[in-house]
């Protein structure tokens, strides 16, 4: 008996089931097309015991395949750090109340931004997959990151990422 595969392993999305927040749309611009009306957020979860926490994105998503962070797009009028710990703790079940915001990093194209939320775990927990956005969420060493085939932006980004989390753990 043939058995689907599952949705995030299929190379179509699943079919929505709720409301469309205003938020979840495309923009385009000169510097590209991005997801999110009113800009997107992620949230980086380091943990020291375990390293930091990624998703490994569903195929039919952009840049499907890659490992990121988990977050999204904003709602209109929600902050980046409140957005990012909501979309992490819906895709990722990131409890907001057991991690502290380090710091922030903002890619900012004038019609389109992206804010990274680095957050430092106060209380361990696992991570949950709760959305078909997600292929697998794991906990990578910080020196093993580079290893994996990194969503483009993440990739970009995670150099100074490292280094201002390493800046933070020294002192």
């Amino acid at each position: 008996m043939d058995h689907p595969l599952p949705s995030s392993m299929s190379s179509t999305p699943p079919p929505r089931t709720g409301p469309r927040d205003p938020g979840d749309a495309w923009v385009e611009g000169d510097r590209g097309r991005y997801w999110g009306r009113f800009g997107a957020a992620g949230v980086l979860a380091y943990d020291p015991a375990k390293g930091v926490l990624l998703q490994h994105r569903a195929v039919w998503s952009h840049n499907g395949g890659t490992w990121g962070l988990p977050g999204g797009a904003l709602h209109e009028g929600e902050e980046a750090v409140d957005g990012a710990l909501r979309e992490a703790y819906e895709e990722a079940a990131v409890p907001p109340d057991s991690v502290e915001v380090l710091f922030t990093s903002v890619l900012d194209h004038g019609y389109w931004s992206y804010t990274t939320v680095v957050v430092r775990v106060q209380e361990s927990f696992e991570p949950v997959i709760s959305d078909p956005e997600s292929i697998a969420l794991l906990w990578i060493p910080v020196a093993d990151v580079d290893s994996l085939e990194l969503h483009p932006g993440f990739a970009a980004s995670w150099p100074d990422l490292m280094a201002r989390l390493d800046a933070e753990e020294s002192w």
